[in-house]
């Protein structure tokens, strides 16, 4: 098969993995596809695996996003606010991590996955939490936390889903499918932040990222749908992701390993 093919192809699976992660679980995107990218699709530079990895996931989750909110699941007035504070620490967090060489941001990427694998637990909402009774505190708190994982976002090229939504359900104590539909818009915003960053540096491959756009398109309806039915089984799901990050974790410490020894 010719290799513009194979990774072309390679690169539509990939999307549509990373939609269907978003649209179950709002969570999971980026965390995903800088190792896709790296060593499923074979992008030779990292921070053009992250630049192309947050414009992929960015616009995958804003149309998770329109398929959530037609449910009825995002919260919005929470969702602008995370979206708002966190895109100022995604923009802080990639400009450092820009100057940051490779080979350690992507083994730093890695330890931040197998740390994720052993916090990232199902939450428990407020039964009496609604979209009306959140308080000035409560957003305050929101806003707080979306500062600082909108910088760990940047800062390693993710989307952060998977600190948005344990965020949400601790700042608001909303239902967990709410957390998962109203993290896209954040997810979406912080992933752009991102892109915009890096492309300015001319770290995006815009044929890539098309691929991954398409792709994930169909599976984030897929997604979206699954977590609409599987909702109350959220924990088992969790549990699963939980062990694909660590996994994922181990290999991406492994090569990433190799390259700062071996340079």
């Amino acid at each position: 098969m010719d290799l513009a093919l194979h990774q072309a192809l390679v690169a539509l699976a990939s999307g549509s993995l990373i939609g269907f992660t978003l649209g179950l679980i709002g969570a999971g995107g980026s965390i995903l596809a800088t190792p896709l990218l790296v060593y499923a699709v074979g992008m030779r530079d990292i921070h053009m695996a992250i630049g192309t990895g947050a414009l992929g996931v960015s616009v995958n989750a804003y149309l998770n996003l329109a398929s959530h909110a037609a449910k009825g699941h995002v919260w919005w007035r929470s969702a602008i606010i995370f979206a708002i504070a966190g895109s100022i620490g995604a923009y802080l967090g990639s400009s450092l991590g820009k100057v940051v060489e490779g080979g350690h941001l992507l083994f730093m990427f890695g330890l931040l996955m197998m740390f994720v694998s052993f916090t990232m637990r199902g939450g428990r909402s407020a039964a009496e939490a609604s979209a009306q009774s959140l308080t000035m505190r409560t957003h305050g708190k929101t806003g707080a936390m979306a500062l600082l994982t909108g910088f760990a976002a940047g800062f390693f090229g993710i989307g952060g889903g998977f600190l948005i939504v344990p965020a949400l359900l601790f700042a608001t104590g909303m239902p967990l499918i709410n957390a998962i539909g109203t993290s896209l818009l954040a997810v979406g915003t912080f992933g752009m932040t991102t892109a915009v960053n890096y492309a300015v540096s001319g770290y995006i491959d815009w044929q890539t990222a098309a691929y991954f756009i398409a792709g994930g398109l169909g599976g984030g309806m897929v997604g979206t749908l699954a977590a609409t039915r599987l909702a109350d089984w959220r924990g088992i799901l969790a549990g699963i992701f939980r062990t694909v990050v660590f996994c994922v974790s181990l290999y991406v410490l492994w090569r990433s390993y190799g390259v700062l020894v071996h340079g």
